[in-house]
């Protein structure tokens, strides 16, 4: 399954080793009374992220990297591991149901039904996992993440080949969100390249989740989207968002940050976490890495 819920995984010992994969590098971390944290850049070319098409145009390229970040763990035991994988690869959904069926089977086919009009795949044969949440007025919100099986397979291909298991598998939006605080009606702007990932949470139910690719990485684009989010959220929530959390925006981050505050009227600050600057490369392991710390 490409994602489930992270605490109730994390109850379980940790993996090994821990990956987060964009189209600039791979970082990952060894996990074990004090996480060891690499990163290895990606020649050029290597991967080209999409929920489309083939994301691994250098498979040889993509194994070598995989290889040199797992050192001696390619000789050991095949091990279980965590690979984060790129927010715009898979499609994260909210939609919410009168009536939600009890049947694994029947949910499963309801969600498919919904979102066969509105995924650019076809939703037959992608992976999906979900999870429901208790929403207005006796509702169901149902958290669907989705993604072309290919696509899924292609990423854990080079780790199998090293003697590794992705035993979970997540995107990076959902492992960064352990580093937002848990309060709140909030928004979290995760920028990767030209990918703008907006998720919308009131305390831990999540409302809302966008991942678009943008003409640009300007604060120019980013506003032209956070703008009428944050409109849908006092229309549709019946109240206005009290925090934006930012995260891989690197230099511009002050700017956005004044920015921001202004135009959209509210408390803005970067996305933080004990280990480092969560950034447009690792937000999604280092918040993988803050859950374990949490639950073990």
């Amino acid at each position: 399954m490409i994602i489930d819920k992270l605490k109730s995984l994390l109850q379980e010992a940790p993996p090994a080793m821990a990956f987060e994969i964009t189209e600039a590098g791979i970082a990952s971390a060894r996990i074990g009374a004090r996480a060891e944290l690499d990163y290895l850049p990606l020649k050029p070319g290597t991967l080209a992220v999409s929920p489309l098409k083939e994301n691994v145009l250098d498979p040889d390229e993509f194994v070598s990297a995989v290889r040199s970040l797992a050192g001696t763990q390619a000789a050991r035991k095949r091990r279980d591991v965590a690979l984060i994988l790129p927010d715009f690869s898979a499609r994260i959904s909210v939609l919410d149901f009168d009536l939600f069926p009890k049947d694994p089977t029947e949910q499963a086919s309801l969600i498919r039904f919904r979102l066969k009009r509105s995924v650019p795949f076809d939703v037959e044969s992608a992976v999906v996992s979900y999870w429901a949440q208790n929403g207005e007025k006796g509702k169901t919100d149902v958290v669907v993440v989705m993604a072309p099986l290919e696509i899924v397979s292609r990423y854990e291909s080079p780790f199998r080949t090293a003697g590794m298991n992705p035993g979970m598998v997540t995107t990076s939006c959902l492992a960064a969100l352990e580093l937002a605080p848990e309060a709140g009606l909030s928004v979290l702007a995760k920028l990767t390249g030209r990918v703008l990932t907006v998720v919308v949470r009131d305390k831990i139910q999540l409302k809302l989740v966008r991942c678009l690719e943008l003409p640009s990485a300007d604060l120019e684009d980013v506003a032209a989207v956070l703008a009428p989010t944050f409109v849908y959220i006092e229309d549709n929530l019946g109240r206005r968002a009290e925090k934006l959390l930012l995260c891989g925006f690197g230099a511009a981050t002050a700017e956005a940050q004044s920015r921001f505050t202004e135009e959209l009227d509210v408390a803005v600050e970067p996305l933080r976490s004990p280990l480092g600057v969560p950034g447009e490369n690792n937000a999604g392991l280092l918040g993988y890495l803050r859950s374990i710390a949490r639950n073990n």
